[in-house]
């Protein structure tokens, strides 16, 4: 047994999210470890997604030669200041073979020398002054703050009568012929069920896709964990009368009988209606967790969302436990099938903030900004430059911000670039009297008021009056007084998002120099009147 004392900051798990802090924490030497518990980086890709096919895509060919706009349309790339580690130098595939990525993140771990220690699994986690680790070679780490970057390690299992009697998504065969002539239902609709059942649909006898409630398209939520084109194809069968049905349904128990599964149901939309529905196999593809069983007593993180998530504060710490914080996957607690932050190109930015957080709370560093000249037109181009490239905005969008604060008697700006939304408002950075955040999001809600995500009215191009009513991706720009918000501006949608015109410089640096004009004259008033 050997004891490891004096880290600062220790990271359980060497997947995307691991790597991700550790590089961050590499380039400005901090003191840090990445625990994993397999002999590589990333090895959970070695497994899933089952079919071995990614669902993030990779758009090597973009148009643009500019590689932070770029980002947008590549969502495997960890952030780095190096273009050899980008995800394209490893496939041209739009949408990768899983065994690419796990080449990328051991290579991106060798190429930045990461500090990771593998075969060590992780058997319990207990907290006094400090946090010690042990793994299961009886070693044992003390580190002042701990990071788990562990992802969901272990399956969700809804309580079902009989749910213990069925194949679960981690295990079940991924033969076809397996399933021939065979009545198949799989329990739950998600990306996992849905790319099942695609796999089996030229062989089974039937497929039946349950849950209790509709199935999410990533194309009318704009949420990427729903259900996505590439693994959707059954709908087709579904709807075109070819065996093959999607059922709204609460399943109440599961029994085998006679090597035959009888699975009782309650419709959601039939009016109370129940009928027992008899298969061959049954599969439950119901998600994954986050797995608290390695933590003891003095360290026990809150959970919340059905007990998957650790519950956490605006800054990925956990509610109860000080100086534990997550990263990856597990911070989509915060913005839970919603935004991207339980994907690689949503939660990467979120580790960088993380990071910043971590150096300002810890060593008194300020978060970076830039110094911009408070006049209308300094502001305008400095605005127009991060919605037309950023790429933190555009994958997390109303997520992250850029943050504009307005200081002293108005004459200077301090613009940071990319931080938590919730964040600066729970922050001393949303204390400020004067202070503007910068947002890309959708409009309108598309969900309820446009049934056909395909077929939206929208406002004309040249409407910049009604700006506030387009539909699609567009920069909003909203000013607060602390906790207060005074007005917001949108700029109109545009085809290419490409925000270059008049149109849309010309409306936001009139509402800007209305709004520091405003600032100025109440500054003048409390002077004349301390006087």
């Amino acid at each position: 047994m050997k004891i490891a004392t004096d880290i600062e900051y220790l990271i359980i798990g060497a997947g995307p999210a691991g790597l991700q802090l550790g590089y961050f924490l590499e380039k400005s030497n901090s003191n840090y470890l990445i625990l994993e518990a397999a002999d590589i980086p990333g090895n959970y890709f070695t497994s899933f997604p089952r079919h071995k096919k990614l669902i993030s895509i990779n758009k090597v060919y973009t148009g643009y030669e500019d590689p932070e706009i770029n980002l947008r349309w590549d969502w495997n790339s960890l952030l780095s200041d190096s273009e050899e580690m980008k995800f394209k130098n490893y496939s041209r595939q739009y949408f990768p073979h899983t065994d690419d990525l796990v080449r990328y993140l051991s290579d991106f771990a060798s190429y930045f020398n990461l500090k990771i220690k593998y075969n060590c699994r992780i058997v319990k986690i207990a907290k006094s002054n400090k946090f010690m680790v042990t793994d299961s070679n009886g070693n044992i780490y003390l580190a002042d703050r701990l990071i788990v970057a562990t992802g969901f390690s272990k399956l969700y299992i809804p309580e079902i009568p009989g749910i213990e009697l069925v194949e679960k998504y981690t295990d079940v065969s991924i033969e076809p012929e397996g399933f021939a002539n065979q009545k198949v239902l799989i329990i739950g609709k998600g990306n996992s069920g849905f790319e099942i059942a695609d796999n089996i649909i030229g062989t089974a006898a039937l497929i039946h896709i349950a849950s209790p409630n509709p199935v999410s398209l990533a194309w009318k939520t704009k949420y990427v964990g729903h259900l996505r084109a590439i693994n959707n194809n059954i709908l087709d069968t579904y709807q075109l009368k070819s065996q093959n049905l999607l059922l709204d349904a609460t399943i109440k128990k599961i029994e085998l009988k006679n090597d035959k599964f009888i699975v009782s149901v309650a419709y959601t939309h039939a009016y109370g209606e129940e009928e027992d529905l008899v298969y061959d196999r049954v599969i439950a593809c119901t998600g994954f967790s986050f797995d608290d069983s390695i933590f003891d007593e003095s360290c026990q993180p809150e959970l919340t969302i059905n007990n998957r998530f650790p519950n956490q504060t605006s800054e990925w710490e956990s509610t109860n436990i000080k100086h534990l914080y997550f990263a990856g996957v597990l911070m989509h607690m915060r913005d839970f099938k919603k935004k991207q932050s339980g994907f690689i190109h949503g939660f990467r930015y979120n580790i960088r903030a993380l990071h910043q957080i971590l150096e300002s709370k810890y060593y008194n560093q300020q978060l970076p900004f830039q110094v911009v000249d408070s006049t209308p037109e300094k502001l305008t181009n400095s605005i127009i430059r991060r919605i037309n490239i950023s790429s933190g905005l555009w994958q997390q969008t109303g997520f992250l911000c850029d943050l504009i604060i307005i200081t002293g008697e108005g004459r200077v700006a301090r613009y940071y670039e990319d931080l938590p939304i919730d964040y600066v408002h729970d922050s001393d950075l949303g204390k400020h009297e004067h202070y503007y955040i910068i947002t890309l999001e959708f409009g309108l809600d598309i969900i309820n008021q446009s049934p056909d995500p395909f077929a939206i009215e929208r406002v004309h191009k040249d409407d910049v009056a009604n700006a506030a009513q387009s539909p699609s991706l567009h920069p909003i720009i909203r000013r607060f007084s602390g906790s207060t918000l005074i007005c917001e501006h949108h700029v109109i949608e545009d085809i290419a998002s490409e925000w270059l015109e008049n149109l849309h410089i010309q409306p936001l640096q009139e509402f800007l120099q209305n709004q520091l004009s405003s600032q100025v004259s109440l500054l003048r008033l409390a002077s004349s009147t301390s006087r």
